[in-house]
């Protein structure tokens, strides 16, 4: 069986940077050759800044000097915004420290053994369980970043079952895209763009339920078929070891799993509760962090081992890091050379000449182009809603229908993406390289797209 500790494998990293560095040539190509432009905005309400319909677009000039560029993925901590990348920074060395000091005092082993032993008879079963549950977080509390603590734990606990890594990133990163982007009661997507529409908050949630379920069948029939094959291949090497139990270990496990898990009651209280919901990312570090010092503490770590374990954690999760900030500096080349606005008008300007049924799935296509350079879903919100639902409206689409046009497109892709830092982190944790993760998940992720865009021209017939 592997170490449990997270530490991101060299060809992860390797493949992820080529990846990314291309990806971040190519947006300095675009940042000097489209002209710049923007958009006209004013301040809603709620003091956010907002496409303005009536202002227009303008043009002005664009393009980023090389240096700039070539430092943007230190000049991106300093831009405006930043606070969540920070965030997002110390959120994953907390857990690199956290999850190595889990994996040196034999807890990690100890629990995954534990379900393996309890649960290997009805394992798949275990499997539909586990992907419900996380599909429910990215559903109902629009969890995405703060589930990244939980996919090594599935990652090793699928290769416990038989299974291999890819199944265990399915069962928990996938799975909580896809339920992100179903959007029953997210409320960084569906939320905020309910509310720039001035559409009643998780209005029209039944056309979104059925998404959940149609999508949540579709991912359980891709992932135990790849499971099946995975485990018929993996028979003859899988060793099967007698589990026995340990009283001090499991007093350990208890502890872990209460103080965690009163955590993700957190969590899931913030569907209930408007201000826990900037402070998801930073209850699920604290939690995580105290159940992490606890449990070690009772497994009998010393407090020098504990400190030490900790930190050696924290260096081997600091390549992600880096990862994190060039993927990060794309969308910072892209803004500050004010091309984002060019490329967005570009589009919409496409869609004048398009038939009806055709608006809604090119709305979905553009909320999906648009997420490649902008991961987070509130702020592609708020400069994709002021203009997408006005141009639906004009072929007469409902706004209810674009808001769930914008949750498919920002979801989904947000775990095939290299730009998306928590699916560079989970590869990296995993040892999955980015071009087998496509590769594996591509085939679902088409399927996906076909199954998505029926659910829109049904909701556009059913007049949704």
């Amino acid at each position: 069986m592997q170490n449990k500790g997270l530490n991101v494998s060299v060809r992860s990293f390797i493949t992820a940077i080529a990846v990314i560095f291309a990806l971040m040539i190519a947006a300095f190509v675009l940042a000097n050759t489209i002209p710049g432009g923007e958009f006209a905005r004013i301040e809603d309400a709620n003091g956010n800044m907002i496409i303005d319909t009536e202002g227009g677009f303008t043009e002005k000039d664009g393009g980023i000097p090389f240096w700039r560029w070539l430092l943007s993925p230190v000049l991106v901590l300093g831009a405006s915004g930043n606070a969540a990348l920070i965030a997002v920074i110390i959120f994953l060395l907390v857990i690199g420290g956290v999850f190595n000091s889990l994996d040196k005092c034999g807890l990690m082993r100890y629990m995954l053994d534990s379900i393996a032993n309890r649960f290997g008879a009805v394992k798949y079963r275990l499997l539909a369980v586990i992907t419900f549950f996380f599909m429910a977080l990215g559903a109902m509390v629009g969890s995405f970043e703060e589930c990244v603590p939980l996919v090594p734990i599935v990652v090793a606990l699928a290769i416990d079952l038989g299974w291999d890594a890819l199944t265990g990133m399915g069962m928990s990163l996938l799975a909580v895209g896809c339920g992100f982007a179903s959007g029953v009661c997210n409320p960084f997507t569906v939320g905020v763009a309910q509310q720039l529409a001035g559409l009643p908050m998780f209005s029209g949630v039944w056309l979104r339920l059925i998404s959940f379920v149609l999508i949540y069948s579709l991912l359980i029939t891709f992932l135990v078929r790849h499971a099946k094959r995975a485990e018929k291949k993996n028979d003859a090497k899988r060793a099967v070891s007698e589990f026995k139990k340990d009283k001090k270990m499991d007093a350990a496990l208890v502890c872990f799993a209460s103080i965690l898990g009163a955590g993700i009651a957190c969590v899931l209280a913030s569907a209930f509760i408007p201000f826990l919901r900037d402070l998801t990312m930073v209850i699920v570090a604290i939690t995580f962090l105290a159940a992490g010092i606890s449990s070690c503490l009772l497994a009998k770590m010393g407090g020098k081992e504990l400190l030490r374990t900790s930190l050696d954690g924290v260096k081997s999760i600091f390549p992600a890091v880096i990862m994190i900030l060039m993927a990060s500096s794309i969308k910072f080349t892209l803004e500050e050379a004010g091309v984002l606005d060019t490329v967005l008008h570009g589009a919409v300007s496409l869609a004048d000449s398009l038939p009806r049924f055709a608006v809604i799935l090119f709305i979905y296509l553009i909320v999906l182009v648009m997420n490649f350079f902008i991961p987070s879903g509130s702020a592609k919100a708020f400069m994709l809603i002021p203009i997408i639902v006005p141009l639906a409206q004009i072929f007469g689409i409902s706004a209810q229908l674009c808001v769930v046009a914008f949750a498919f497109g920002d979801g989904f892709s947000n775990v095939l993406y290299p730009t998306n830092p928590a699916l560079l982190i989970s590869l990296g944790l995993a040892d999955v390289s980015y071009g087998k993760w496509f590769k594996w998940s591509a085939p679902f992720q088409l399927l996906n797209i076909l199954l998505t865009s029926a659910i829109l021209i049904l909701g556009l017939a059913l007049g949704y």
